[in-house]
């Protein structure tokens, strides 16, 4: 027997096939085949193969990994995909669990599968689990981020609604979800009695749907609009969807009306949100809109140390300014690649050096690979020594300023194919002896000092493509 309904383009199918042990065997057969061809056949075979699967029950599936680093991997590198997976393959399975042979299962390594929510008092489920990583203690805060930080702990801990809604938007990996799960931690911690209901814009509108299929709106709109704290993420899902959109709408204005709190997220701000309806718009900037801007240097430092300590792995400091300079798309890039090299130290038994590191990372890096310019390089050597730009230029022969020009010829001849003095005009005019004199003294300081070698050297692998 099958049933489907279509609601938003959405088809929702149950059979019996989806309900059966043969059945979700062969849906975790389908899984590994499709995991396979996306992430390639090396890493099917380290990670995914030696992996088993085990049914618990009806709606929750189990993967079971030989060690429990493996678990920790699989569940770091493909949590999401899997979870998205099985989404496609089965509706009905509501939880997946990642575990390792002979343990007990453990909080952490539990990964929703399709809307798994939060229990209330009344034992419902409609939300997503919160990661126990994301809290407030964990979030490394600098200046791209500091408003929606304050703003998001400020909610976090009101005992009234603060601003409402509190609207977080910003670009991929910047740190939205990790800031709405801390929220809902925090709350959670400090006032249980609250009822908190996180889940992304996707998930609403799935909920949406059965409900309507089951001709249960009644109980869908009672459990959205009876909650403390409603918690929407990536709402940029709703555009285009009118009837989604509608009933947010409603759900908005009567958790506004009860003074209850509403936190959004999505990748643009309410006025940029495409196919949203204007009413929807002025609603969701009705309160705080706080925006996360793309990482600088120094966060990027700080969330790498971070990491590497919770992580209690020893990464030299050479390594983490390398990454922070070259990896400058995304915090969850970012933290990808420190995960793939302790995992490179911990199985080939080889330490972290500048050298494995761009080995282990090449194809990261070359996609965050940009041709060099002189002027790129003035610039991220003035950074580096903590001089001003216009130095490179002037006629100043200090040594805190001549010693960083020096070091930007010398880096402009090694990286780019200027004529020596194509290089000189773009320090001010100098002739191209002064390039070949900064060349020479480059070397010299390179071969005489250990420390001043490695500085260059890491600017360099900061700089080449």
């Amino acid at each position: 027997m099958e049933a489907a309904d279509i609601v938003e383009g959405v088809a929702v199918t149950v059979t019996d096939e989806k309900r059966s042990e043969t059945g979700l065997a062969s849906q975790w057969s389908r899984i590994r085949s499709r995991l396979r061809a996306e992430f390639g056949e090396a890493a099917y075979r380290s990670w995914l193969k030696p992996a088993s699967f085990e049914v618990v029950d009806a709606e929750t599936v189990r993967i079971l990994a030989p060690t429990r680093f493996m678990r920790d991997w699989i569940e770091t590198q493909y949590g999401e995909r899997l979870k998205r997976l099985w989404s496609e393959e089965n509706p009905e399975v509501r939880q997946l669990e990642i575990v390792h042979v002979g343990t007990e299962i453990e909080p952490a390594a539990a990964v929703p599968a399709v809307p798994r929510v939060e229990t209330e008092k009344n034992g419902d489920d409609v939300g997503a689990l919160l990661d126990p990583r994301f809290r407030f203690e964990n979030f490394v805060v600098g200046k791209p981020n500091e408003l929606a930080f304050a703003a998001a702990r400020r909610v976090g801990e009101a005992q009234s609604v603060p601003f409402n809604p509190l609207f977080l938007y910003g670009g991929v990996g910047l740190g939205k979800t990790h800031l709405m799960h801390a929220i809902a931690w925090h709350i959670r911690k400090t006032n249980p009695e609250r009822r908190v209901i996180y889940l992304s814009a996707e998930k609403f509108m799935y909920q949406f749907i059965r409900a309507m299929r089951y001709k249960d709106t009644m109980a869908f709109k009672e459990q959205f609009r009876s909650v403390d704290v409603l918690m929407i993420d990536d709402v940029q899902f709703f555009s285009g969807k009118d009837n989604t959109q509608e009933e947010f709408f409603h759900t908005f204005n009567a958790l506004v009306d009860q003074n209850r709190q509403i936190v959004i997220s999505a990748d643009k701000s309410p006025n940029d949100l495409e196919g949203m309806e204007e009413r929807m718009k002025s609603r969701l900037g009705w309160g705080l809109v706080a925006d996360i801007h793309p990482t600088i240097y120094e966060l990027r430092l700080g969330i790498l140390q971070s990491k590497a300590e919770r992580m209690a792995v020893d990464i030299p400091l050479k390594v983490m300014e390398f990454l922070a300079h070259k990896i400058t798309s995304n915090v969850r890039e970012l933290e990808g690649a420190l995960n793939r090299l302790v995992a490179y130290a911990n199985l080939v038994g080889r330490p972290i050096t500048l050298d494995n590191t761009q080995e282990v990372l090449h194809d990261i890096l070359r996609a965050n690979d940009r041709r060099v310019t002189i002027e790129e390089i003035q610039k991220r050597v003035a950074e580096h020594y903590n001089i001003r730009l216009g130095e490179m230029h002037s006629a100043r022969r200090s040594r805190a300023i001549a010693r960083p020009r020096q070091v930007a010829m010398y880096l402009a001849k090694q990286l780019t194919a200027r004529s020596l003095p194509e290089i000189g005009k773009k320090f001010g005019g100098r002739d191209h002896t002064t390039v070949m004199h900064a060349v020479r003294k480059i070397d010299e300081l390179c071969a005489l000092d250990s420390a001043f070698s490695e500085d260059v050297e890491l600017l360099r692998r900061m700089l080449e493509s």
